[in-house]
């Protein structure tokens, strides 16, 4: 950060990276100017030290860390998830209560309706920040909500026209999502890459199996990211479905087990329309859709629903073979529901 002292800095973008880095540069730079292709909907984090007394129940009481952790999540679940399904009064007051605090730190009219998104609360990345927009009124920062049309040797051009002398530049403009495990080569039956099998966007049974690649489970896959809680349950919620796969497998004495392609089609149609409900269909461009417009990042329910529906696999969504069957001859059958693999909590 002292590397910023007393020069000319630029940051292209506004979103999570940039928000941590800008009133650190802010106080530091003899002139900041923050490139904003949109703006993003902001809540104070309100961060403070525990208390001793506090340090002292979390060590000393009994459940009390499960507990805090339980009121967390509740409180997630009934406040942010409403959101992302578009409940209007829920959405409404949020949005209200977003631009008051946008606007008891932010005076200026203009600048005000620069930081205002167009696009409704929850259709993008909560920010969760204290100090970013404190850093926006100082006189040494500019917003710059136009399009970047080149880069100069010390310089900063806008389509507008408009010059902005520069020293240095940060990129802060986020990160890929798609496509996933573009660097990981995983091949299925037949030799069929799992890349040929998103081509047209990914997708997967419950973000943990696809169908065609046999013992294939993942974490954090297609559609199991939020906008409204812990994607710590998310994973946790997924470990414990694919610990309960490898105990059918185990304990049935199974080769493989690959997820029927109708279960899988079957889930992602259901999935896919109730996304284009939510509150990410209402959005432009974001990073939880692809290049084509489909979400294929986020989960669409709540996270209660996802514990409920992965806490054992339901192996009549599968095709099972037995380690006896020899190669040549592997013949795909379906277990019966009557009896799934046990899972323990």
């Amino acid at each position: 950060m002292d590397a910023a002292a007393g020069r000319r800095v630029a940051v292209v973008g506004n979103a999570a990276s940039a928000i941590q880095l800008i009133p650190e540069i802010a106080s530091r730079a003899k002139r900041l100017s923050v490139f904003q292709r949109s703006a993003n909907w902001m809540v104070p984090r309100g961060d403070r030290p525990y208390t001793r007394r506090e340090h002292w129940l979390l060590a000393h009481v009994p459940g009390l860390p499960r507990l805090a952790r339980a009121w967390r999540w509740v409180n997630l679940e009934l406040w942010l998830y409403p959101l992302m399904r578009r409940n209007r009064v829920l959405s409404r007051l949020q949005e209200r209560v977003s631009r008051r605090y946008m606007e008891s730190l932010v005076t200026d009219p203009a600048l005000r309706k620069v930081l205002v998104p167009d696009y409704p609360i929850g259709g993008k990345r909560i920010l969760i920040t204290d100090g970013y927009y404190e850093s926006l009124v100082r006189e040494n920062v500019e917003v710059v909500p136009n399009e970047i049309d080149r880069v100069t040797e010390d310089a900063i051009v806008t389509r507008d026209g408009t010059v902005h002398p520069v020293d240095a530049i940060i990129l802060a403009t986020g990160f890929r999502t798609n496509p996933f495990l573009a660097h990981v080569a995983i091949e299925g039956v037949g030799g069929r890459a799992l890349a040929t099998e998103w081509a047209e966007g990914a997708h997967a049974y419950y973000g943990l199996a696809v169908a065609g690649f046999p013992n294939f489970f993942m974490l954090y896959g297609p559609n199991t990211n939020l906008g409204h809680n812990s994607i710590i349950f998310m994973m946790e919620a997924q470990i414990r479905y694919i610990l309960s796969a490898l105990r059918a497998l185990e304990e049935r004495d199974l080769r493989y087990l690959d997820v029927r392609r109708d279960a899988m089609d079957a889930f992602n149609d259901e999935l896919q329309a109730a996304l284009r409900t939510s509150a990410w269909a209402a959005a432009g461009e974001s990073w939880y859709k692809d290049a084509a417009g489909r979400i294929t990042n986020n989960w669409p329910w709540s996270t209660l629903w996802y514990w409920w529906k992965t806490r054992r696999v339901e192996l009549d969504q599968y095709r099972a073979v037995a380690r006896h069957v020899p190669v040549e001859a592997e013949r795909a059958r379906t277990v019966p529901r009557t009896a799934p693999a046990r899972a323990t909590a």
